[in-house]
């Protein structure tokens, strides 16, 4: 088995593990990803947008990761101030550096689903 490589093979094992447990909190659950694939998909969209294309969510738990994902710099909340107030969703400029590990996720969840299946 060929050993795992990162970019940043020069940090000392310990720093990269402090790394991968920040990722894996923030990333936490199973909505996060969805959530940040639909607005970069899709860009801005309202909380009932969100909901109708993270299927199988609840509103309160897409309350809950939109507010985790806004605290961690991910997702910018806009409030207008119209009747009633109009709320919506956009993913920030740097939520994008995690398209790449979002890309691999997919190619790797198909990859999976397909040797599966052949299996």
């Amino acid at each position: 088995m060929e050993k795992v490589k990162c970019r940043r093979e020069t940090v000392p094992l310990k720093q990269r593990m402090l790394g991968l447990k920040d990722a894996m909190e923030l990333f936490a659950g199973k909505w996060k990803f969805s959530i940040l694939l639909n607005l970069n998909e899709y860009g801005e969209m309202r909380f009932k947008d969100l909901l109708e294309t993270t299927t199988g969510i609840s509103p309160k738990v897409l309350s809950k990761e939109l507010n985790d994902l806004e605290q961690n710099l991910m997702i910018t909340r806009t409030v207008m101030n119209t009747k009633p107030v109009t709320v919506s969703y956009a993913i920030t400029e740097y939520a994008l550096h995690a398209e790449p590990v979002i890309s691999a996720l997919i190619d790797f969840g198909l990859t999976h689903r397909e040797t599966i299946k052949r299996r």
